[in-house]
């Protein structure tokens, strides 16, 4: 965990789960003392699947407890997995498209006051359909919605998932992820 300014920190480690785990941290930062409890995530990928119409592969999935919510296919890096595999997998795994390219967006923490997860948005073209393979527990449902109908969505509150929001708005500001960001 990076701490910029940060004289020395002690972890406790209260709960290692099968995603996540939960830590104390103490210590000092610019001479003053600090106690932090931080959620340690090992980050995610998400795609922004888009056809060659600005259609965009979305699924709606049950997240609980929030019910069932409209989004880009993500999901947690595995152990050794780097972000641009982890977003083909799941692409292909919760939706069953393959794409002939994927390229960075951007990359952003959805919860920086007291989570260590990092999320790297990827746009993916060229689209072809395969097999899904959804994980045992996931309840997902394949929706198709254009980048435009998306935004209007996310405006009306309609879609609340920040990887979802994050990544559509960047892609409809930005356009190509060859553009993205260098502004």
């Amino acid at each position: 965990m990076e701490n910029d300014g940060a004289e020395s920190f002690r972890r406790d480690q209260r709960f290692q789960g099968r995603v996540l785990a939960l830590s104390v941290y103490e210590g000092t930062i610019n001479g003053r003392r600090v106690k932090r409890e931080i959620v340690e995530h090992p980050g995610a990928a998400a795609v922004l699947a888009v056809k060659g119409d600005g259609t965009v592969v979305m699924v709606n999935q049950h997240r609980f407890p929030h019910g069932n919510v409209l989004e880009i296919p993500a999901g947690t890096l595995e152990r050794g997995e780097s972000p641009l595999e982890c977003a083909r997998r799941e692409l292909r795994e919760e939706t069953g498209y393959v794409a002939d390219s994927i390229r960075p967006l951007l990359s952003f923490y959805p919860s920086v006051g007291y989570n260590t997860e990092i999320i790297h948005c990827f746009v993916a073209t060229g689209l072809s359909r395969t097999e899904s393979d959804p994980d045992e527990d996931e309840i997902i449902s394949v929706e198709e919605h254009h980048i435009k109908e998306i935004t209007r969505m996310i405006g009306e509150g309609l879609i609340r998932d920040s990887k979802t929001i994050c990544a559509a708005l960047a892609f409809a500001q930005y356009g190509s992820p060859t553009t993205a960001g260098r502004r």
